[in-house]
């Protein structure tokens, strides 16, 4: 109905005033046909509403106008006498205060109307104004967050692990002094060099996933190798990574959270889900990449649709941010499977043209 009011106020005025005057005709001339005393000034009105509602209120007031002298022109020459000239004259006076009541109501609601469309389209603005500014803070929280990652990265790979690195190498230094000279301390200053270097190793570990090297698109699937390598040695689970026939991502960004995607789900599979099994897969056809990660842990709780950790929705965020669809569900048997499908733009593009 609210399509309909809006085709018609669309509609050029001029299109309108004949029809409303057709109206009045029409309906003068059905009542000239009914006699005097059937009442038909009530199909007026129409003609009164199409005129305020859809031209303006003084072409309205001149239809009320015209209705009136067509309801009473239609019943004297119906045959309707009267005993004075008075009678019809204050009938037609009384008829044309009904429609002008009418009018003036129809002008308030009509006006009513447009202050609430008016407030609602303002409202609505407002919101998509205020969504816009939140996703875009959103983003940029997010982008500095992940710059705050890569620096922290980077600082671990260049500035701590050459601390621990000279630190190990003058314990080595140490211990092959005590060697030679058969102290028993050589022995103990070994077994620390051993744990420094393993510190070393965890703080490569910890800086590579906190700064992906060459995080490239061409370089996405080498760089989850690499994810499910480290999440193996630094959580003792067997994380296996397949890919088959990549095609290189659009940009940077996109792969950028397609890797923190499956390295959020790994993280929540070890540390809620308890899994031992990781399967990381990543595939590509000419219309979209699909990420999923799945494990053989204690699986989602049954409620966990209403109660999403801080993880799901983060990584539901991430695949929102590139387009992508984001999904995950329990395994049929025991586990839980992380899907995000991306589109390839190009490919839609050149599927549509065909």
């Amino acid at each position: 109905m609210s399509s309909r009011m809006k085709q018609l106020e669309a509609l050029p005025k001029r299109f309108v005033a004949p029809i409303c005057i057709f109206i009045v005709t029409l309906v003068g001339f059905v009542d000239f046909l009914s006699g005097y005393e059937t009442f038909f000034f009530i199909f007026y009105l129409l003609a009164v509403f199409l005129a305020v509602w859809f031209v303006n209120v003084p072409f309205g007031i001149l239809i009320s106008a015209l209705a009136v002298v067509a309801w009473v022109s239609s019943n004297i020459e119906a045959g309707a006498r009267y005993s004075s000239y008075f009678v019809p004259v204050w009938n037609a006076l009384i008829m044309y205060v009904f429609y002008l009541i009418v009018v003036w109501l129809l002008a308030t609601v009509k006006n009513f109307n447009r202050e609430l469309e008016e407030r609602v389209k303002l409202r609505t603005e407002s919101l998509a104004k205020e969504i816009r500014e939140r996703m875009r803070l959103q983003k940029e929280l997010l982008e500095t967050g992940e710059r705050e990652r890569r620096r922290i990265g980077h600082e671990l790979h260049d500035s701590l692990c050459q601390q621990l690195t000279g630190t190990a190498l003058a314990g080595h230094l140490t211990s092959q002094k005590l060697a030679g000279k058969s102290a028993p301390e050589a022995a103990e200053v070994g077994r620390l060099v051993e744990l420094i270097e393993q510190a070393i190793e965890l703080t490569r570990s910890l800086s590579r996933s906190l700064n992906p090297v060459e995080m490239q698109p061409s370089r996405l699937a080498d760089n989850f190798q690499e994810l499910a390598a480290g999440a193996s040695g630094m959580f003792n689970v067997k994380c296996r990574f397949e890919c088959h026939e990549f095609a290189p991502l659009p940009d940077v960004e996109t792969a950028t959270h397609l890797y923190h995607i499956a390295e959020e789900a790994i993280v929540n599979a070890v540390r809620h889900g308890r899994a031992k099994k990781i399967d990381l897969r990543l595939d590509s056809t000419e219309d979209e990449w699909t990420l999923s990660v799945a494990d053989d842990g204690v699986g989602l709780p049954e409620n966990f649709q209403n109660n999403k950790g801080m993880g799901l929705r983060i990584m539901a965020y991430r695949a929102d941010l590139i387009g992508g669809t984001f999904n995950v569900a329990r395994e049929s048997g025991r586990g839980t499977r992380v899907t995000c499908v991306v589109a390839n733009p190009s490919g839609s593009e050149e599927n549509h043209g065909e």
